[in-house]
């Protein structure tokens, strides 16, 4: 299965925050400083960014997010406990469409179908310049190779689990 990464930046306007959770879209968030070195903040400093985050969200749409994307993917054990202490769930991709970067439509659809395999989570940013003409082809694409497109949470494994160097989520051992 696939899934697309559907994240909600806070800093965005409401009212997409809004048509998001409206349109049923799972809403999840990601920091509104977007803080590039995550793992340097204490816990209180990581537990106040993301309850600040997550207050806006819950103010627009009534619901609190459950899902949680560090910035940049960047991590450690610290950010992990923290975040997943908070009852939000971190998710991780394995798949970088790289729209951040301003590339063509056809680089990110190159980039995605090339990386792509069983159980990939993609990231997508909803201000890529060239994202929503790349996403028709790489929806044809993944849909003709067998892939199933379904939204973060029913991907995502429950229980003890550990994400790899590459972005991929696997149960722990026992």
């Amino acid at each position: 299965m696939l899934t697309q990464l559907n994240t909600v930046f806070s800093r965005m306007e409401n009212s997409l925050i809004l048509e998001l959770h409206l349109d049923d879209k799972p809403v999840s968030q990601e920091l509104e400083n977007y803080v590039e070195e995550l793992a340097k903040l204490t816990a209180k400093q990581i537990i106040d960014e993301v309850d600040r985050c997550s207050d806006k969200i819950e103010a627009v749409t009534g619901v609190r997010p459950t899902l949680f994307r560090c910035p940049y993917g960047e991590y450690d054990d610290n950010v992990i406990g923290t975040v997943n202490g908070m009852g939000l769930t971190t998710v991780q991709w394995d798949t970088d469409s790289l729209d951040w970067k301003k590339l063509t439509a056809g680089e990110i659809y190159k980039r995605v179908s090339s990386k792509v395999q069983p159980g990939s989570i993609v990231l997508f940013h909803n201000a890529g310049l060239h994202t929503p003409e790349a996403l028709p082809s790489i929806i044809e694409y993944l849909l003709a190779e067998g892939y199933t497109i379904v939204p973060v949470s029913e991907i995502l494994l429950t229980g003890d689990t550990y994400i790899d160097h590459a972005g991929r989520q696997h149960a722990a051992s026992t």
